[in-house]
This record gives structure tokens, C-alpha cells and sequence, in this order.
């Protein structure tokens, strides 16, 4: 038995709830509710909860030399860990309860009952107010009940605490459906609130040393057919959008009302740091352009992930069903936004095996097909369809290198071909497609095109340096032209998130001069370093 929560219990109560979560993962994934297919609240917090124990493995032993505790500089790592790694609605709550857990005890000597029941106060109170539009018969209301019961024990034994606030967790999680009518129609408990209670026994079992076996609420009726869906939300809201944003919480503000007026599921969390702060953003839209230019404009967006709702008819540890389907990775708002108009599951960039092969069984197709598009994330996506053949699914990786490579891929796709053909018909595409990269040189280096310095523009055909200017319109129509030099009939751009204005409707109107029967698509790529991406077909 354990009187306080050092640092050393903050380690293995996280260890253990990671573990209690990866148990349960499948029984919380089955948990979603909504007439949408989502199913992935126990993968998302399994993913949440794996960030927040990696940052404890990294730096729990660099305590600063003044501020917060042992425990508190711990519980702070785990907290902003769990922020950096959240994945859905409820992994960024998760992020926000443990955030304020930890605000609450960082300064305080030891962690005993009353100062746990303090904690779980302040929790509830950062879930609540992450959430714009906060509903009860969900995670947010399970917390508050474990914390009213922890504040009524009153109380300094901290294992004492710990288990009145487990079991009022259990006990508000079994009410959810009374509050939620979702919830009662298809006779399950709220998912995230499950999630939730699994923590809170796991931090018993620390504290303890005794395993607390607490099934979950028995539901009321069969789970009616084909009702699995998203974690929150309404069904009028196609895509779900989330990326880390780095801003000012002046413009964080103009960011909730732009995405409040946008969609639904809205969910905004920072790591409390001034004058500029690392941001987590959820939300379900329609139109998944506008929600990443909201964070565009508010700051800098990045490991953007979008998910179309359609694309997931079964929960990610569900049976495979036949079909086929598409995993693309993608660095880039607008970029990730083609490929979800083509049908596409996207993945945010330089993936983990972990995370393709989650994206691959999201699909529930039996047959997937990945563009990672670039040399190291193939490496990643060929260990992830290995994996993907113990659960039946047959994936093959097209070697895309470049973003307009996918998309020459994907405009071939023939679901009417056998899957084989249809894997050669878009490598064929891909590799047909020829692609450059303007970036900025950042240092000097001595490059097949001679030497550079740093702000130099340099122009990549194919990853070689081709081109070296100073003017970024120039050297990018100059690397336009070296390329159409050796043929093309059609010419993609996509403008980074760095771009000036205007850059593409320079370099379109430069080909219409030089090369009047070529046809030019632009596109606001969103992707970081490169001002500009070029395919050539």
C-alpha cells in the first residue's frame, strides 16, 4: 500500500493503464455510437497513452532545478506527451484531464487523498473546458463523478480515495445511457468514459497491489446491426480533422470560432505555455480545406490527420470485410484533403509501423493498397503489410517518393480490375510521374549543381539538386521548363504552407507562355519546408 504518488508510482501507474487499455482496446473500440462507423476511441487512447509513457522513458530523471516536484515534474511529462500524441476526441479530453491532474499537485510535497481528490477537480475542470460544446453521458461526466466522490471521502488515505473515485467512475459511467438517448438505443456505455474508468483502476492497482477486475456496464439490449460510429458528434459531419498547431492563445481564440462555425466534436488544448504554446485540435467537418487554413492562419499546423467517417465500416480490430481501399501518408492540409476527396485514408507524416498498420485496419477492406511517399516511410509501409497478412489483409505498397506521385496513382484506381492489376496500373502511373522540389538551403553544402548558401533557392528533380537561384518564381519556372524540356502534357503544383502569394499563378502563367498545350493543375499543398511541389505527366 502506497500513502503518496511519487514519481516512481507515476511511471507504473502509467505502464499499467497503458497496459489495462491495450486489454480493453477491442471492448472500447466496440463502444462508438453514432449511425457513422468509427470504432477507434480504445485504439485512440491506447495511442494517446503510448506518447505519454514514451516522454516519461525520455526525460523523467531531467528535473529542473527549480519548480515542480519529482512527482509533479513526472505527471507533467506524462500530461504533455499525452497532448503532443493524442488521437481523437477522447485522447486530447485524456490529455486535458491529466494536464490539470498535474497542475494541481506539481507544487505540493507529497500526494496524499485530499490532494488526489484536488487533482481530479482540477481535471474535470481542464476537460470541461477544452470541449466547446461539453454533453453529459460522456467522459467529461464520469470524471466529475470520480472527483465529487474523491472531494466527498474526505480523506488523506490516498488508497482509500483512489478507490471511492474508481468506483463513482464505474457507477457514472453505468448511467451514461440515461443521459445519452445514443447511448440507450444501442446498449452500450460511453466509450471514452470506459476508457476513463480503466485508468482510474489501474491507479488503484499501484497504489494497492491488488488488480481490480471491473467488467463494463452489461448493456440493456443487442447492439443493433451496423451502428458502430464515431466517438462523438453528429452524422452531419463527413471528416475528422486533428493536428498540432504552434500559436499564440490570442489566435487560438479566433481559431475555435472559425472551426465552431465549420463543424462539430471541437475540442482545443495547449500545453499551457506562453508566449507561444503547442496546441492539440479536434474537429468533425465538411469541408477539411477551411479547417486547416483556420490553423493556418492562427499558426503553424502540423501531423495533420484526416479521416473520412465513410471509409470506416468497421472498427479497427473488426473483422476484415471484402473491398479494397487506399492508405495514403501525407504532410500537408491541403494535400491530406485530395486524398481524402479521392477516398483515401490518410495518415500525417514519417508514420510508425504501429500507426500505418492501424490506418491499413481501419479500412476493414480486405485488400489496401499504400503510398508512403517518401524513401524512409516505404521501409515503414513494407513492415506494416507484413504485419497486415496476420490479419488476413493483403496490402501492397506502391514506392511513391513525392505527393504528386500518389496522386497520379489514385487517379488510375479501377476497382472493376483485379486488385493485382489495379497495384501495377498505379505503380505504372507513379512512376510515370516525374516530381521536383523547391526548397530553401538552410546551410552551405556542395551539391551536384555546385555549391550553395544558406537562403539560396534550391531546385530537386527526382532528389538530386538540379537548379541553384535566388529567386524562389524564378528557379521555380526554371525547374518547370528543365522538366517539360523532356516531355509532359500536364503539370501539378502544390503550394506549401510557406509560399507567398501568388507563386503558383506566376509559374501557371509562365507555362501557358512557354508551353501553351500543357495543361496545369494548382493546389494549396499545406506541406511544410518546400514553397512548392511539381509533378510532371
Amino acid at each position: 500500500m502506497l500513502d503518496t504518488l511519487d514519481a516512481a508510482a507515476v511511471r507504473r501507474w502509467c505502464a499499467s493503464g497503458l497496459a489495462a487499455l491495450k486489454r480493453h482496446q477491442g471492448e472500447i473500440d466496440q463502444l462508438n455510437v453514432y449511425p457513422v462507423p468509427d470504432g477507434d476511441t480504445g485504439t485512440n487512447l491506447v495511442l494517446t497513452l503510448t506518447s505519454a509513457q514514451q516522454a516519461l522513458a525520455m526525460d523523467l530523471d531531467t528535473l529542473p532545478d527549480s519548480g515542480p516536484t519529482a512527482h509533479g515534474h513526472a505527471l507533467r511529462l506524462m500530461a504533455q506527451g499525452a497532448l503532443l500524441g493524442a488521437r481523437g476526441n477522447s485522447g486530447v479530453i485524456l490529455s486535458q484531464i491529466l494536464r490539470g491532474f498535474a497542475d494541481q499537485v506539481a507544487g505540493v510535497p507529497a500526494v496524499r487523498g485530499r490532494e488526489l481528490a484536488a487533482a481530479l477537480r482540477s481535471g474535470t475542470a481542464a476537460a470541461y473546458t477544452a470541449v466547446s460544446r461539453p454533453v453529459e453521458g460522456t467522459v467529461l461526466t464520469v470524471v466529475a463523478a470520480a472527483a465529487a466522490a474523491a472531494e466527498g471521502a474526505d480523506s488523506d488515505d490516498l488508497p482509500t480515495v483512489a478507490g471511492v473515485a474508481a468506483r463513482a467512475a464505474a457507477e457514472a459511467l453505468a448511467r451514461t445511457p440515461e443521459q445519452l438517448p445514443a447511448l440507450a438505443r444501442a446498449g452500450v456505455v460511453d466509450a471514452g468514459g470506459r476508457g476513463l474508468c480503466v485508468l482510474l483502476d489501474a491507479l488503484v492497482e499501484v497504489l494497492t497491489g491488488e488488480r481490480t477486475a471491473r467488467p463494463a456496464p452489461t448493456p440493456r439490449s443487442a447492439r443493433p446491426a451496423a451502428t458502430v460510429a464515431r466517438e462523438t458528434g453528429s452524422d452531419e459531419y463527413a471528416y475528422e480533422v486533428q493536428f498540432l498547431l504552434d500559436a499564440r492563445p490570442e489566435a487560438v481564440a479566433g481559431l475555435r470560432r472559425a472551426l465552431d462555425a465549420l463543424g462539430d466534436s471541437l475540442v482545443v488544448v495547449g500545453d499551457g505555455r506562453e508566449p507561444e504554446g503547442t496546441w492539440n485540435v479536434h474537429v468533425h467537418v465538411n469541408d477539411v480545406g477551411a479547417a486547416v487554413e483556420a490553423g493556418v492562419v492562427a499558426g503553424r499546423p502540423y501531423r495533420i490527420s484526416v479521416t473520412r467517417f465513410a471509409d470506416q465500416s468497421e472498427s479497427p480490430s473488426g473483422p476484415v470485410v471484402a473491398g479494397r481501399a487506399a492508405v495514403v501518408v501525407a504532410t500537408g492540409g491541403g494535400i491530406a484533403d485530395l486524398f481524402a476527396a479521392e477516398g483515401a485514408t490518410v495518415v500525417p507524416g514519417n508514420p510508425s509501423t504501429g500507426e500505418l498498420l492501424d490506418a491499413v485496419r481501419s479500412t476493414g477492406a480486405a485488400r489496401v493498397v499504400v503510398l508512403p511517399n517518401d524513401a524512409n516511410t516505404e521501409a515503414v509501409a513494407s513492415a506494416a503489410a507484413r504485419e497486415a497478412h496476420r490479419y488476413g489483409i493483403k496490402v501492397s505498397v506502391v514506392p511513391t517518393r513525392s505527393p504528386v506521385q500518389a496522386l497520379a496513382a489514385l487517379a488510375v484506381r479501377d476497382g472493376d480490375r483485379r486488385f493485382e492489376d489495379d497495384v501495377i496500373a498505379m505503380a505504372e502511373a507513379a512512376g510515370a510521374c516525374r516530381y521536383a522540389e523547391v526548397c530553401h538551403a538552410s546551410r552551405e553544402a556542395l551539391t551536384v549543381a555546385g555549391p550553395c548558401r544558406p537562403g539560396d533557392v534550391l531546385a530537386l528533380v527526382e532528389g538530386e539538386v538540379h537548379l541553384i537561384g535566388t529567386d524562389l518564381t524564378d528557379t521555380c519556372a526554371a525547374v518547370v521548363d528543365r522538366m517539360l524540356g523532356g516531355g509532359g502534357e500536364m503539370v501539378t503544383l502544390l503550394a506549401g504552407v510557406d509560399a507567398p502569394a501568388g507563386l503558383t499563378d506566376a509559374v501557371r502563367a509562365h507555362v501557358a507562355r512557354r508551353w501553351p498545350f500543357v495543361e496545369v493543375h494548382a493546389y494549396p499543398g499545406g506541406q511544410p519546408f518546400y514553397p512548392l511541389l511539381v509533378g510532371i505527366e
